[in-house]
């Protein structure tokens, strides 16, 4: 085991450039395998320290290697991809950035979900390792994934021979920024996250002039009830004792305030964390969608499709226990907080499950604590209070680069110091 202190000792001096590389990836961002310029950037890295490095990897995956000696081989992993979002200005290195959409269509672009500290932290933890050789033996593997935010990215990797190209690896490690207090670390053994199911419902109607609605079949009123039904699957379909979240986060109809349209869509999404209850609100939500067209006399049945979907995340309970129990040591129990699961969603734990190996995935905070009057073991209160911002938010940009930078790169040299060799001694 290597002494993770080794692997952190000169790190401060390495923090001014590791803030300058979070903020032009901040202010480039890019959406789901479009991560172009973004795979360049980590590509330059990894090869300035040293990596053996692979491009385009399931589209635009980024795979450095570097070995080190005999040991076990470590996977470190960050995500590339941002989001259809249009920052608001509350830093001067925010995003200006326009992309084409999933649909086809211009979107602003931003880093809402903190993929940018995610690459920057794992920047920083691969160059400490480059630079800090003779103090752990073995073989790193640094993966910058496409795709997250779809839920496409690792499975695209897998796809593309992941796992036959590159060294067998003893265990996979994560980490996600969250709305927490900055130097914060969340972690929970076993299922973390939940499974995802993302879908398209196209609603059929007969369109027509505004001032003659009983000339046509609104898709619009027909959305809005299945909207509204919806809500009851949880409400009175899901028991109490089970989780599901079902939401509809858009809808679009029409162009024109007296032009009723001939079809509407809405985008919904699912989260749950037993197949069972999967199984059920995916099955209530065709049969509602389906009950409701009928009512209104839809000319033809409506359609449903898949968008993307996730599977569960879970931590492996050994090792995540060590990884707390090393997190607590070199940083404080009070800074060290095992989490219950959350309704978010990652495809981080692909890889581990299809190579058979352990996989560990956390959460490490990156706000000012004094956002958080509850204090940091209860954070979800200061999000849901709207004094925190919460993921996928236009204000989601960290209130402290420096302790969170570091705290983040930190965390992911200490988890990766557990199955790392010792240092072989200079001759």
């Amino acid at each position: 085991m290597t002494r993770a202190e080794d692997l952190i000792a000169g790190l401060q001096d390495r923090l001014p450039d590791l803030e300058a590389l979070y903020r032009d990836l901040h202010e480039h961002p890019e959406l789901s395998f479009q991560e172009k310029r973004t795979a360049t950037v980590m590509a330059g890295r990894l090869a300035a320290a040293g990596f053996e490095v692979t491009t385009g990897v399931g589209g635009t995956g980024v795979v450095g290697v570097l070995r080190n000696g005999q040991g076990p081989t470590v996977l470190l992993r960050a995500d590339m991809d941002a989001l259809p979002v249009q920052e608001i200005e509350k830093v001067p290195y925010r995003s200006r950035a326009t992309g084409t959409d999933q649909d086809g269509l211009a979107a602003p672009v931003m880093h809402a979900c903190g993929h940018d500290t995610h690459m920057t932290a794992l920047v920083g933890a691969i160059e400490q390792l480059a630079a800090r050789r003779g103090d752990w033996s073995g073989t790193v593997l640094a993966v910058l994934q496409p795709a997250e935010e779809v839920g496409g990215g690792a499975r695209a990797m897998l796809d593309d021979g992941f796992l036959e190209r590159f060294p067998r690896f003893d265990v996979a490690l994560g980490q996600h920024i969250t709305s927490a207090p900055s130097t914060h670390l969340y972690a929970c053994p076993g299922v973390f996250m939940a499974a995802a199911d993302s879908l398209r419902i196209t609603v059929h109607g007969r369109g027509g002039h505004g001032s003659a609605p009983q000339a046509t079949i609104d898709p619009v009123v027909i959305a809005a009830s299945i909207v509204l039904r919806l809500q009851t699957i949880v409400a009175r379909e899901v028991a109490p004792n089970d989780v599901a979240v079902v939401t509809v986060a858009a809808i679009h109809a029409g162009r024109k305030e007296n032009v009723i349209p001939a079809e509407a869509e809405l985008k919904v999404n699912v989260r749950t964390f037993d197949p069972d209850v999967r199984s059920h609100v995916l099955a209530a939500i065709t049969r509602i969608v389906q009950a409701e067209a009928a009512a209104a006399g839809a000319p033809r049945a409506p359609e449903i499709a898949p968008i993307n979907g996730f599977p569960l995340l879970t931590n492996d309970v050994e090792a995540t226990r060590k990884v707390m129990a090393a997190f607590s040591e070199a940083f404080g129990t009070d800074h060290v907080h095992e989490t219950t699961p959350k309704t978010g969603s990652e495809d981080f734990g692909c890889f581990a499950e299809a190579a058979g190996v352990p996989s560990v995935f956390w959460n490490f905070g990156g706000f000012d604590p004094a956002l958080f009057p509850d204090g940091p073991e209860r954070p979800q209160v200061a999000v849901t209070a709207g004094s925190a911002p919460g993921s996928h938010s236009p204000e989601f940009v960290p209130t402290g680069l420096e302790p969170t930078l570091r705290r983040a790169v930190e965390a992911m040299l200490t988890a990766a110091a557990i199955w790392l060799g010792p240092g072989v001694p200079a001759a």
